[in-house]
């Protein structure tokens, strides 16, 4: 029963990862980007939703107001610090200026709402419920269901709407898509919106679990990096497993052999899939002519 209840915990860890690491891979799917402040845009999700649950928001209310949130955070993150890059081919540009715009945001937290980290209030019962004889919190649950749901509304938006099926075709060839008339800026800054909106949509989800601070999404993003990786740059289905992998794998870890080592598997995963499979377990590797 120990064993079912870390593999519950680490499902709804791996979640995160996951919805975090879908955020990767939208803008690299349009832009061949990467926005390394996604845990900032968690953190600041994460603040912000607390900051209006603390001002009367009910907690349902304040979700949609985050991602809103969120959605703005991603478009002027894309135009400040990545366009410019984009627009003079610099091929390192927009890595340092997401990170820079990633401490940026970090430092404002801390100056709004201090260095300490605070609790942010459940909105479901926190005593846990069984399910086939492990303790699970409703919250670890809503998780689970919040990160799965998120997901599947983006690809569904992707698959049916016009919007959508211009992300699709940008991510298909660039410049192809340009050639057809779609405004591939725009789809590019929708792309870092987006990928910012589910980061700032999982940051409220896993707020309750954790505590809420202006470190909190430094670790996170990276461990959410090392998913998107495993999984495939280029496969949504890898996140989601990459997700359970890492999230499982620390659990299990930091239970039977010690906090300290919780980190290692995921590590030496990530190691195992950069040496015997570049593209990720499920990625697809890319052939170019020359």
């Amino acid at each position: 029963m120990i064993l079912l209840q870390l593999i519950y915990s680490g499902i709804a860890l791996g979640m995160i990862y996951a919805v975090i690491a879908f955020g990767y891979q939208l803008t690299f799917a349009t832009s061949g980007t990467l926005n390394f402040g996604q845990g900032e845009a968690l953190m600041l999700g994460a603040l912000v939703g607390l900051t209006l649950v603390g001002l009367g928001v009910n907690y349902w209310v304040m979700i949609p107001i985050v991602c809103i949130f969120g959605f703005a955070q991603g478009a002027l993150v894309e135009r400040v610090g990545v366009r410019p890059a984009i627009k003079t081919r610099s091929e390192f540009g927009w890595i340092m200026a997401t990170i820079a715009l990633g401490i940026i945001f970090k430092n404002v937290a801390e100056n709004i709402w201090g260095r300490d980290d605070l609790r942010f209030p459940s909105p479901l019962p926190e005593a846990p419920i069984q399910v086939m004889g492990a303790n699970v919190l409703p919250m670890e649950l809503l998780v689970v269901f919040g990160a799965l749901g998120m997901m599947i509304l983006v690809e569904i938006f992707n698959r049916k709407s016009i919007y959508g099926k211009a992300f699709v075709a940008t991510s298909n060839d660039r410049d192809a898509a340009g050639l057809m008339g779609i405004n591939t800026g725009m789809v590019i800054t929708f792309s870092y919106a987006l990928s910012s909106l589910t980061a700032a949509f999982a940051g409220v989800l896993v707020a309750p679990l954790t505590l809420t601070g202006a470190t909190m999404g430094a670790v996170l993003g990276l461990k959410a990096f090392a998913v998107a990786i495993i999984g495939g740059l280029s496969s949504g289905m890898g996140v989601v497993v990459g997700g359970l992998i890492l999230g499982i794998a620390e659990t299990t870890t930091g239970f039977y052999l010690s906090t300290g080592y919780k980190d290692v598997p995921g590590l030496v995963l990530l190691l195992l899939v950069l040496t015997f499979k570049p593209a990720g377990l499920f990625g697809k590797t890319a052939i170019k002519k020359v």
